[in-house]
């Protein structure tokens, strides 16, 4: 994330960090599938009030943001941060309960790809965003219309990786000032933020211990076990690898989404997902700073 410490700017990496990342990428796909468990019950909306308040709680435990208040000036920043946290992540299970993980992350890894190029004046880097557009060409519900995609999960997506996108700039103006405990308290902020959305469909089973045992393993796998690797991770390994290792993460989504959910993707859908990844990699190789998960 990119609260946490700047990676190390040696090129040398060991494996244990390396397997470090792939475990919190890996952490936060699994956290996606069992919240895709959740919505046949709870809703997208329900499951996301459960996801961002447990979340809060597990991140506020580990970091103690009160130890840290903000000041005035980084006040604005963090707002916008956490109101983007809550819409990245209302959005992105909207879109997951519409189409598959796979694809859902490939779509919205579209959006801190474009701000990794944003501004830049190399041809390279518009070869970059002109593959990443055809990755998104490919995963559009007209690109195979026998098994097309739910237009709506497809347009969720595309506006949770603008969401990815914001997160990131406001994540670096909050984080000047907070450090990492600008994820604790951006994950506070979108909680309560979040409650008018989803208390209503998830207020029933606050009392059912087999749904929030499953809310609480959201939680764990999509915020405080991927914060924990990655805070390790950052600290031992250098910046363009990390950016680099990232860009497996719509990969990741749809392993996990074939070994989980049984979710299928046909050779256009895996096409589009390939195309997204070289695009995100050929931009990391060259980008300044690395493309932070979101929270």
């Amino acid at each position: 994330m990119t609260s946490t410490p700047i990676a190390k700017p040696e090129t040398h990496v060991g494996a244990m960090p390396v397997l470090g990342l792939l475990g919190a990428m890996l952490s936060v796909q699994v956290g996606a599938a069992f919240a895709k468990g959740l919505f046949p019950v709870l809703g997208s909306e329900g499951t996301t009030v459960l996801r961002l308040a447990i979340g809060a709680l597990m991140l506020a435990a580990v970091l103690r943001p009160w130890k840290v208040l903000p000041s005035r000036k980084s006040l604005p920043w963090l707002a916008a941060y956490g109101v983007t946290v809550c819409a990245m992540n209302m959005l992105f299970y909207a879109a997951l309960q519409r189409i598959p993980l796979g694809i859902c992350v490939a779509l919205e890894f579209t959006g801190p790809l474009f701000v990794a190029t944003l501004g830049s004046r190399r041809l390279l880097d518009l070869v970059w965003v002109a593959l990443a557009v055809v990755g998104i060409v490919l995963l559009s519900p007209f690109a195979d219309a026998s098994r097309g995609l739910d237009p709506l999960g497809v347009a969720l997506a595309l506006a949770a990786g603008a969401c990815w996108g914001l997160y990131i700039i406001f994540a670096q103006k909050a984080g000047a000032e907070l450090g990492v405990r600008t994820s604790a308290y951006g994950m506070a902020i979108a909680a309560v933020l979040a409650l008018p959305f989803g208390f209503s469909a998830a207020q029933p089973y606050l009392t059912d211990p087999h749904i929030m045992a499953g809310a609480a393993v959201v939680g764990l796998f999509s915020s405080a076990l991927p914060f924990y690797l990655e805070m390790l991770v950052l600290a031992r390994m250098p910046a363009k690898v990390y950016g680099m290792l990232v860009c497996l993460e719509p990969a990741g989504g749809a392993l996990t989404g074939f070994l989980f959910l049984a979710e299928k993707l046909n050779l256009l859908q895996c096409a589009g997902i390939a195309a997204v990844i070289a695009a995100a990699f050929g931009a990391a190789v060259a980008a300044r700073r690395p493309v932070p998960l979101p929270a």
